[in-house]
């Protein structure tokens, strides 16, 4: 479990696989107390837009090619699919993308803390 704090919103708990993932994208040391500064929050709402996009794209390729006519293609689609998991990427980052903008809009630095 990773406690996502800014002075410009409430404290935001994630999963630690999901936490993880998301710090990595942001090229953050996942494990670790960090911190993403006013300065660095524009670059960080851009990373995590491009990465939606991408998880975007390849499950709408994934469910176009799950519906393929070859068995082959389409199993591996669906297990590919099955893999990226039901909740999306743009799910998973919305809370942490909207405690950014309101702390950049209040001027304030976002950290974080993994519990152990």
């Amino acid at each position: 479990m990773y406690t996502f704090q800014s002075r410009a919103a409430a404290d935001l708990l994630m999963l630690e696989a999901t936490a993880k993932h998301i710090l990595q994208l942001l090229d953050k040391t996942p494990g670790e107390p960090g911190i993403i500064t006013v300065a660095q929050i524009p670059a960080a709402l851009e990373t995590l837009a491009k990465a939606v996009e991408a998880d975007e794209a390849r499950r709408k390729a994934l469910e176009l090619a799950a519906q393929s006519p070859d068995a082959a293609t389409s199993a591996k689609a669906g297990a590919e699919s099955a893999e990226l998991g039901a909740i999306s990427l743009r799910q998973r980052v919305a809370p942490l993308a909207d405690m950014l903008r309101a702390s950049l809009a209040e001027n304030k630095d976002l950290t974080w803390t993994p519990k152990k």
